[in-house]
């Protein structure tokens, strides 16, 4: 079936036509193996990006399927991934509690962001944007955001609350501290579903081993009563430093959304006002400083119940049952009264509202997952917002894109397939636009599903259409089945994967291809660690350190003194000892002469001079000079007229095409004149040393003097 470029251009999945056979029965087998992967997966994502881990699958389903229609690859597997679920939630942590319904809208207006960033910088063909990120960088950043991803999972791991704070380090710190109360079954879940992922891993790697484990676990966890769940009033709380606090907290909890409602209402009357009155008008100006006052009020207060919710969430307590007709009772750990007896649990605080609280005294589970289709509408955008989501955004499109592109060249490499990157960007930004629409945060390329992909032998993004059919059929009729899902198994799925990003041999081997790419790739991994939990300022370091170390580079190029070595060639005389020429001096410039390097150009070309005062000749080689700027050339006028004037005389070898053009049309060229601009350095050399025999009435002897050609015949 023939399909004009045009229309391919607009709908690029008709690239698989005609379709059917063995390319079917391929593709379907490839989308059941991925999706079997995909779904623990996705829903152990949305966890690390702060999301309530349904929300993987909503993330799992049309992206999955839109990035495949539209992007280039015919086996990239789109979807949530490690890095950009940790860049979401350090993005967004300090803006809204992990899991709350405000910080689910911001996620979801995060992918609005990214998928508009992506998709824009796809259609106007921008995709070199993200040579800015360097390769060194990138592996900084991925080796680091692997240990953050892997110690930010602990804490579910051994079953014990880690605070979040603006210091990443503190609050892993606190993890440790509270090793000693780790939950044992919930360790043992964990490490149960890391020792299954890990053998079948290596004795038997084509089965599930992600799906097995989940659903190992799940049903033991369903058979030992795994989740141990109550709800009691703050009164009942016996300690009374815990219950003060608690009750501080409600009620600033209350206070939260009285000045949220206040805010709101205020805002639409200052929208009205400056539509009636005016920007500047004393009731807009007025109004809008009462604004910026709650929420200062409101940045105040939930700052502050975030420190107490630190607190409250480190509470051990033991519950004496009900009894007499007396509600349960609680404890802190160890303080039980002498007569009564506790019920064996240890219990912790999940949350506090309206004078309850949420306790939980077993493993954490999944519970209830929301049966059905998301919910399909785009978001709310708060303006307020855009601006502290916008930076983050940037980073997340552009750290994704540079993920998915470089997955899916590696499978290109397999299958001899021809990726454009800017297509690629327009699948990934139209996969992001469609997950905002139907509650999804945001998404990218995976390195395991894409191999898993076409290790089950995918043909076309059939494959990841038939995933997300897949995933469909787990919205509409499997969600019941992962209630008892442990938090610990998704945890250890998390784990399981991010140790494949821990790469230490890729940092060593950019030190050893250049001292400042080493430089950058180790400064990205530490400025990334010490950021945590903003990682977006971490990638910025070691984006802008690699840009700065490449201009010092090309400030400084490589500028060499000439000789003529015993082969005829021409040589750095100093790296072979090669005697000077009294007749001319030979130098070559490797590097473009632009703005930032030319009084380095200037400084070296005069020191050579200077150094061989009797040489009444000056070569300058420009076979490496591959740019010149209006800066470069100024200087290059200045230099031979300043050295016309002491009485040596500048000629040039091996310019180029695109440099001789800039010094014909600002009139350099003529003022040099032809008769000193050469092809190559030898042809130069030659006519300098007949200038200097005519000067001098006899030939000169010269290091520099082209040697005779040999003739055979």
């Amino acid at each position: 079936m023939n399909v004009s470029p045009r229309l391919q251009r607009l709908l690029p999945f008709l690239r698989w036509l005609p379709y059917g056979g063995p390319a079917l029965r391929a593709d379907f087998l490839a989308g059941l193996t991925v999706a079997l992967v995909l779904v623990p997966q996705s829903m152990a994502y949305a966890q690390l990006a702060g999301m309530p881990p349904y929300y993987g699958l909503y993330a799992a389903f049309l992206p999955v399927m839109v990035a495949a229609l539209w992007g280039s690859s015919n086996q990239l597997g789109t979807g949530p991934v490690a890095v950009v679920s940790l860049l979401t939630a350090s993005a967004l942590t300090p803006l809204a509690a992990p899991g709350s319904e405000h910080f689910v809208a911001l996620a979801i207006m995060l992918a609005l962001l990214v998928g508009i960033v992506q998709l824009t910088l796809g259609v106007f063909k921008l995709g070199v944007i993200v040579n800015f990120l360097s390769h060194p960088v990138i592996v900084g950043f991925t080796n680091a955001a692997a240990i953050i991803i892997a110690l930010s999972q602990v804490n579910k791991l051994i079953g014990v609350p880690m605070g979040r704070s603006e210091r990443f380090i503190e609050d892993i710190w606190g993890v440790a501290k509270q090793v000693g109360d780790t939950h044992l079954p919930t360790l043992a879940m964990g490490a149960t579903a890391i020792a299954i992922m890990w053998v079948i891993r290596k004795k038997a790697p084509k089965l599930p081993g992600v799906l097995i484990a989940v659903a190992v676990t799940t049903a033991a966890s369903w058979l030992i009563g795994f989740e141990q769940n109550a709800t009691v009033t703050i009164d009942r709380v016996a300690e009374p430093e815990a219950r003060a606090l608690l009750t501080e907290f409600v009620r600033t909890e209350t206070r939260i959304k009285e000045i949220n409602d206040q805010v709101g209402t205020k805002a639409a009357e200052l929208k009205v006002l400056r539509k009636e009155r005016g920007e500047l008008s004393h009731e807009v100006v007025t109004t809008n400083y009462e604004v910026e006052l709650l929420r200062l009020q409101l940045k105040d207060r939930e700052d502050e119940n975030r420190r107490r919710n630190r607190v409250i969430r480190s509470f051990v307590f033991e519950r004496v049952a009900a009894s007499g007709g007396q509600p349960a009772e609680l404890y802190a750990e160890g303080r039980v009264p002498a007569g009564k007896v506790a019920d064996g649990h240890r219990w912790r605080i999940v949350r506090a509202a309206q004078g309850e609280m949420k306790l939980i005294g077993g493993g954490e589970v999944v519970g209830k997952v929301p049966q059905g289709l998301p919910s399909v509408g785009m978001p709310a955008v708060s303006w307020d917002m855009l601006a502290s989501l916008l930076s983050a955004a940037i980073v997340i499109s552009l750290v994704g894109f540079m993920e998915a592109i470089s997955i899916a060249k590696a499978i290109a490499a397999k299958t001899k397939q021809k990726i454009d990157p800017n297509q690629e960007l327009i699948g990934q930004g139209l996969a992001n636009l469609v997950g905002c629409a139907t509650q999804a945060f945001p998404v990218s390329g995976s390195f395991s599903r894409s191999a898993v992909n076409i290790n089950a032998g995918a043909m076309t993004g059939m494959s990841s259409v038939f995933t997300g059919l897949f995933v469909l059929l787990t919205l509409l009729f499997l969600t019941p089945l992962l209630y008892h899902l442990p938090q610990a198994v998704l945890a250890a799925v998390i784990i399981m994967a991010v140790i494949g990003l821990i790469n230490v041999e890729a940092v060593k081997h950019a030190w050893k291809a250049g001292r400042h790419d080493g430089i950058a790739a180790v400064a990205t991994f530490i400025a990334t660690l010490l950021f945590a939990p903003h990682l977006d300022k971490g990638i910025i370091v070691g984006a802008g350190l690699a840009i700065g170390l490449y201009l010092y580079r090309t400030m400084t190029p490589r500028v060499a003194i000439l000789g003529r070595h015993a082969d005829g060639s021409l040589r750095d005389a100093a790296v072979n000892e090669l005697p000077a020429s009294d007749v001319v001096t030979a130098v070559r410039f490797d590097g473009r002469l632009y703005f930032a390097n030319v009084s380095f150009f200037e400084d070296a070309i005069l020191d050579a001079v200077a150094a061989n005062p009797k040489a009444p000749y000056l070569l300058v080689v420009g076979n490496g000079i591959n740019e010149l700027d209006a800066s470069g050339e100024e200087v290059m006028h200045h230099l031979v007229e300043r050295l016309r004037g002491n009485g040596v005389t500048v000629v040039f070898s091996g310019l180029k095409k695109q440099v001789i053009d800039v010094m014909r049309a600002t009139g350099l060229f003529d003022y040099i004149s032809q008769q000193h601009i050469f092809a190559t350095a030898d042809m130069a050399l030659e006519a300098i040393h007949v200038w200097a025999a005519e000067r001098g009435g006899e030939e000169v002897a010269s290091p520099l003097r082209p040697l005779p050609v040999k003739r055979f015949g």
